[in-house]
């Protein structure tokens, strides 16, 4: 049987802290919460490596260093609510619900929604909820929230979820531009987001973020 826990240590050594990931919550959790367990069991093996990782039906799990760095730049706190776009199996769901009060995971892909749930129960993660819907459209009467994390790329992010964030809440989100991503923190001021940037990351467009079609006469 593989030593996870050590893996777990080695990812954390080698993947979260040289990344400048300096908030001890996120760290903590992510030496706690036993990554093997929301993977498809052919790929446990592989949960520690430093690559996103396919979740079937085009879903992935995110890296853990860009992961664990879009999590230090949303700054969580402890009381707070969270919405998690594209839990997958529900890894995410569950680091974050370590470090915050409660946490709504959405899938749209209802085998992994499905999955998640019960892995989380099984895992014991309490303070945590699934919801199988369109992640562009998010979970509005569960919010508002006070973060927003976006677990794959985006090319837009749609004024659904901007409602759903509270004043002075913040959003991570993989930007996909052109061959490359970059990874942006915004801070909703004024009934506005204003994004900045945070360091470069890449990773599959979600479904429903991509730019609007523009129709040619």
């Amino acid at each position: 049987m593989p030593d996870f826990a050590s893996r777990r240590v080695t990812m954390v050594d080698t993947q979260v802290r040289p990344s400048d990931v300096t908030q001890f919550p996120i760290i903590e959790a992510m030496l706690n919460i036993p990554r093997e367990v929301y993977v498809p069991a052919e790929k446990q093996e592989t949960a520690y490596l430093g690559e996103n990782m396919p979740l079937g039906n085009g879903r992935y799990l995110l890296e853990p260093r860009t992961f664990s760095k879009m999590l230090n730049g949303l700054n969580l706190r402890g009381d707070e609510l969270v919405l998690d776009l594209g839990c997958g199996l529900g890894y995410s769901t569950a680091v974050i619900a370590h470090i915050v009060e409660a946490v709504v995971a959405l899938e749209v892909d209802a085998q992994l929604a499905n999955e998640a749930e019960t892995t989380l129960g099984e895992q014991g993660v309490d303070n945590a909820a699934v919801i199988n819907a369109p992640l562009f459209e998010g979970a509005p009467k569960h919010g508002p929230y006070d973060a927003i994390m976006v677990e794959g790329a985006i090319e837009r992010f749609p004024d659904a979820l901007s409602d759903q964030l509270k004043e002075g809440g913040r959003v991570a989100a993989v930007f996909a531009e052109n061959e490359l991503g970059v990874v942006r923190i915004g801070h909703k001021i004024d009934g506005q987001i204003t994004w900045r940037y945070e360091f470069n990351a890449s990773a599959p467009v979600l479904d429903g973020f991509g730019k609007e079609t523009e129709f040619a006469l």
